[in-house]
């Protein structure tokens, strides 16, 4: 197995130990941990390229890793009051749609490569649930404002763009 699927299967590995200390009210060493289980994400991704070390294992598994991150830390961040439940919902449906559309696509022969959009969406989704982790912090030193949940705020944005622009991209799929 090379390294950016030893990668990927960490982060999936991560998640329970992550959820662990955050259910147990350990916000900072769980967001410290969440943050280590992100960066492994674009780690895995560029050794991957550069080496040309890209399978097929990790062309499922990374983005089902992510995925597996990110919801976790949202679904226990509702169960602690942290997080709206319609913003996961929402980010939950584009999931469930995209995957779906994937899949469908994938039954033709069509593959339908990660768009720029989405890269985005994942990394402010990663960016605000961190902050969120960390209480605000750093910017909890210089002001009293929510900063994650505005970035959250942010986030639900962009996964609603990146849920049409691929719909939008790839509206063929739906007349097979």
């Amino acid at each position: 197995m090379n390294l950016p699927n030893k990668l990927t299967i960490l982060r999936i590995l991560l998640i329970p130990i992550f959820i662990v200390l955050l259910m147990n009210g350990y916000y900072y060493s769980s967001g410290i941990l969440f943050i280590l289980a992100s960066a492994t994400d674009a780690l895995d991704g560029h050794i991957a390229r550069k080496h040309n070390l890209i399978t097929n294992f990790g062309k499922i598994m990374d983005p089902l890793a992510d995925k597996l991150l990110v919801t976790s830390a949202m679904i226990c961040l509702v169960e602690l009051g942290e997080v709206a439940g319609w913003m996961v919902i929402v980010i939950l449906a584009r999931e469930f749609i995209i995957t779906g559309l994937r899949t469908v696509a994938a039954g033709e022969g069509i593959i339908i490569a990660a768009g720029k959009s989405g890269k985005i969406k994942t990394i402010l989704q990663m960016v605000a649930l961190s902050i969120i982790l960390l209480r605000d912090w750093p910017f909890s030193l210089f002001t009293d404002l929510p900063i994650g949940y505005y970035l959250l705020w942010i986030a639900v944005i962009a996964t609603i763009y990146s849920g049409i622009e691929y719909i939008v991209q790839n509206k063929q799929i739906f007349k097979i």
